[in-house]
């Protein structure tokens, strides 16, 4: 075998063991998030007496781990059968990225300490601190593919807007918000959760460009 061939079937080796690592990763952590959503969920069903089935899919933790969760097994069977992602794939992918990141800031800085309905210790560990920490790191690990724009990224922003509108909608009709920050009667009125709706949507723009500009910037490791 010569020298160029030999390169090239370590090389090839070396590609199909970083992808069978994340595929494994992918699947492995995407299983344990939704085993830590179904616990919370069959825990807060039987020992909560004011459980909601709406109300527990009303936190934004829940749903930008299930959409992670969604966006991890997607991407770990495009791996598996050699599918090269699309810019709408990379799209997709920067969104959970991005929604996880502001999960764990959001919890960390706003919300510690705070009952948000995940009482088992060991699923708040993950939904809080783990998963958005190991979508990052897979983020800047196998940066997307298709360079993003400003233009790419703007999508990014429309889900957690329409939630905040739902939030500020259902709350006042239910009498219940899912965090205080967003509750009129928590924070001294409309005008402080307007402030920091718009401190969070700010973080979420200047998050995203950060990695829309590291994404672009890293060299992908993985076809």
């Amino acid at each position: 075998m010569s020298i160029g061939a030999r390169q090239d079937f370590l090389r090839y080796n070396v590609l199909m063991n970083k992808r069978l690592f994340l595929i494994g990763a992918r699947l492995f952590f995407a299983t344990l998030t939704v085993a830590a959503i179904v616990a919370q969920l069959l825990y807060s069903s039987q020992y909560s007496i004011s459980f909601s089935l709406v109300n527990f899919f009303s936190f934004f933790t829940i749903l930008s781990n299930v959409f992670v969760t969604i966006v991890f097994v997607m991407s770990a069977f495009y791996l598996a059968i050699g599918r090269k992602s699309t810019p709408a794939d990379d799209v997709l992918r920067g969104a959970s990225v991005l929604y996880m990141a502001v999960t764990g800031i959001v919890y960390t800085l706003l919300l510690l300490g705070t009952d948000v309905d995940l009482t088992l210790p060991w699923v708040n560990l993950q939904l809080h601190y783990i998963m958005p920490i190991v979508v990052v790191v897979d983020w800047l690990y196998q940066p997307q593919r298709n360079k993003l724009t400003l233009r790419s990224i703007t999508p990014w922003l429309l889900f957690p807007a329409l939630y905040l509108v739902y939030t500020l909608v259902r709350g006042p009709i239910v009498g219940w918000y899912p965090y205080p920050f967003l509750d009129p009667s928590k924070v001294g009125g409309y005008g402080s959760v307007a402030l920091y709706s718009v401190g969070i949507l700010a973080a979420l723009l200047g998050i995203g460009f950060a990695l829309m500009k590291l994404g672009n910037a890293l060299k992908r490791r993985v076809v």
